[in-house]
């Protein structure tokens, strides 16, 4: 698929991954809808060249995704989603802390995982209507993680939404392929991304070595570089891509 010329609709859009995502399809000639918190700093936004809207959603709430999505299909050019909005918290499963409390865990799931699907399924029933253009109507490109395949002490409930999106990939590009429609998930490794930035240099450093190569955390510009190679190529369909320079993911 061609990206200029076409609507994008990215969530999470106005900061790390999702941002760097924004700025690539804007900077490709593409208009680009955000769906961001209402209290999200749309600063970074202001500064892109480009066509960008900002419709602030929760992802998982119905009534306002379905009014981003309005907004994006609103000339029958819907043809684009990334789905980069998720959250992360830190719990053990049980422990001198006291159990995972349940409300934390389902808050992680219900964004990363129920949000995600609650976007596919509103853009999807949008693209519907489109015309197709080379074979296709559009493209929906979620965001995993490698916690999906090698979750850590702590991350039992971001490494379930994680892997939920994983396991989903193929189902949902099996049931939209009829409607020629492709569904492919990104599963980055370490990003420098807001989720890492409180964390210490030492401990920012030490995750960029635990990477065989390049040893450092990624770029999200090397995130969006990879969603517009999957945009571009008719064939990537149905796949979860490991993003994470060869990273396997110790114990802690």
């Amino acid at each position: 698929m061609q990206i200029s010329h076409k609507t994008a609709l990215v969530t999470g859009g106005a900061s790390g991954l999702g941002l760097a995502t924004t700025t690539a399809l804007a900077a490709a000639g593409t208009r680009v809808v955000v769906i961001d918190l209402p209290q999200a700093n749309q600063d970074a936004l202001l500064s892109i060249d480009g066509d960008v809207v900002f419709a602030p959603a929760d992802v998982t709430d119905e009534v306002s995704v379905q009014g981003a999505v309005d907004i994006a299909n609103e000339n029958n050019n819907l043809a684009i989603v990334v789905n980069c909005a998720g959250m992360l918290n830190g719990f053990k499963t049980a422990g001198s802390k006291g159990a995972f409390p349940l409300d934390k865990f389902s808050a992680v799931i219900n964004v990363n995982l129920v949000g995600t699907f609650n976007v596919i399924r509103l853009a999807a029933q949008a693209m519907l209507a489109n015309e197709p253009v080379d074979e296709e109507r559009g493209v929906i490109i979620n965001t995993a993680s490698v916690a999906a395949f090698d979750g850590q002490m702590g991350q039992a409930a971001y490494a379930a939404s994680k892997a939920g999106i994983a396991g989903m990939t193929l189902p949902i590009a099996r049931d939209l392929a009829s409607a020629l429609i492709r569904v492919v998930s990104i599963a980055p490794g370490t990003f420098e991304t807001p989720m890492v930035a409180g964390m210490s240099d030492e401990v920012k450093a030490s995750l960029g070595t635990q990477v065989p190569h390049p040893a450092r955390l990624g770029k999200p510009v090397e995130f969006a570089q990879l969603v517009e190679s999957i945009i571009r190529n008719p064939m990537l369909n149905g796949e979860t891509i490991r993003l994470d320079g060869a990273i396997r993911m110790g114990m802690r």
